[in-house]
């Protein structure tokens, strides 16, 4: 089945405690894209994902999949550009999303790099009930939100979610996920993916 699309509508307001009932605020979860490419003779880097990226990507399925402890119920990732550009985000959490579409979990990547606004609006959405399942059903506004994005973006998607003093993310870092819990005023902590043969170098972090 497609993976679904939504129309996404634009409001400006922060995220507040005020704006949900606490017990149904999610948890937001920020990961940035699967490794890239080597770069291309005129400096570029490459389209898609390296076979690292791949592998990163297929093992998101179980990482954040239907029975890991974070309870994935809506999917965002940037907006792919024509001929393979800015597809990374996309292509990284696909499998995941297509492995969760069954249960009612939407795939939103109808937000392009810069809208950080919109991220905003769209997690707003979610918890406002206006979002449907990937097969097109309600989906239950239970689970919380995955966000992937290039990482240079991430730090302003934090920042329009209401966190002060947001750090810098790591360049040389494919595995970081920054934990948002309500109100959405701080990372709440920082941990690693722990791809197996990928992010083995942070073995001991958390």
């Amino acid at each position: 089945m497609p993976l679904a699309r939504l129309t996404l509508t634009t409001r400006s307001y922060f995220l507040t405690p005020y704006s949900v009932q606490p017990d149904k605020s999610p948890t937001l979860y920020l990961i940035r894209h699967g490794e890239k490419p080597p770069k291309q003779p005129d400096g570029e880097d490459g389209p898609g994902l390296s076979e690292q990226g791949v592998d990163r990507a297929q093992a998101l399925v179980e990482v954040f999949g239907r029975n890991s402890p974070y309870n994935i119920g809506y999917i965002l990732a940037q907006k792919p550009k024509k001929h393979g550009k800015q597809d990374r985000p996309y292509l990284t959490v696909r499998p995941l999303a297509e492995s969760l579409e069954q249960y009612g979990v939407a795939f939103n990547f109808t937000i392009e790099h810069d809208h950080v606004d919109k991220v905003k609006d769209a997690v707003h959405d979610y918890i406002k009930g206006k979002v449907h399942g990937g097969d097109g059903g309600d989906n239950n506004h239970q689970g919380n939100v995955l966000i992937c994005w290039e990482h240079d973006a991430l730090e302003k998607i934090a920042a329009v979610l209401g966190v002060d003093k947001v750090p810098d993310y790591p360049g040389k870092r494919f595995d970081l996920i920054w934990t948002i819990e309500p109100p959405y005023d701080q990372i709440n902590s920082y941990t690693s993916e722990h791809v197996q043969g990928l992010d083995d170098e942070y073995a001991n972090e958390p």
